[in-house]
């Protein structure tokens, strides 16, 4: 037996015998990127439904920042925000590096500028006149705003999908402001690339097992909603 195959049986064991290190670091990295959706979302949304529904100068140029926001890689906003965290750093007294909030504040950076595309997108694709009747029949502009998300919901749930999967798998911010310190801020990623370095394999091929299951299931989740979208729409 070769040693890839060795490893991924070992990986295999390790995963159904409930390895508490293994869950431990999966259930941190679910932790951190649901809290970073969760507080990203409401806001990017808002922001998305302001730039689809009202015109303002400077709109198409935040619409393209947004846009070109998305490429941004991790490892750069992870560079930034240790620049901004170090003890040096004009944020250093908050104490935030190699913290679950540091790297929740580094989620939230990675994956806004998708939200508020992706929002965007699936909000101007809207028939506009749900917006319009609601504020001529004398809705409250609160009420009709969310009249209009729950028409784009399929849309906007996609956009936070695609969102969350951007975050659980970036490496380069949560290992540099995390500290991929064991039992607080050791995430899927960052255990991946600790322990291919230190040659060990098993743990390093049960995780990436995990990730890849957690990629089909959100595929497989965009797909059922794009074909109920396309069939709330025929």
């Amino acid at each position: 037996m070769n040693d890839l195959s060795l490893a991924t049986q070992q990986a295999v064991i390790l995963l159904f015998k409930a390895d508490p290190q293994i869950w431990e670091i999966i259930f941190l990295s679910f932790s951190v990127s649901l809290r970073a959706i969760l507080l990203a979302a409401p806001p990017a949304i808002l922001i998305a439904f302001y730039l689809s529904y009202f015109k303002f100068p400077g709109r198409h140029f935040l619409i393209s920042l947004f846009n070109t926001a998305m490429a941004i890689p991790a490892v750069v906003v992870g560079l930034t925000l240790y620049l901004l965290l170090s003890r040096s750093g004009p944020l250093g007294d908050l104490q935030l590096l190699f913290t679950q909030d540091a790297m929740i504040i580094g989620q939230i950076i990675l994956c806004f500028p998708l939200l508020v595309a992706l929002s965007h997108a699936a909000l101007y694709a809207m028939d506009r006149r749900a917006w319009e009747t609601a504020i001529t029949l004398g809705s409250h502009p609160a009420r009709a705003f969310f009249t209009v998300l729950k028409e784009a919901r399929f849309g906007l749930t996609a956009a936070i999908i695609a969102a969350f999967g951007r975050i659980i798998a970036e490496v380069g911010s949560s290992m540099m402001i995390g500290g991929n310190i064991l039992h607080y801020t050791r995430n899927i990623p960052t255990a991946i690339a600790l322990e291919t370095s230190k040659g060990s394999f098993a743990q390093g091929i049960a995780l990436g097992i995990i990730l890849l299951l957690m990629a089909l299931m959100l595929n497989l989740i965009l797909s059922w909603i794009q074909s109920r979208s396309g069939a709330h729409h025929d």
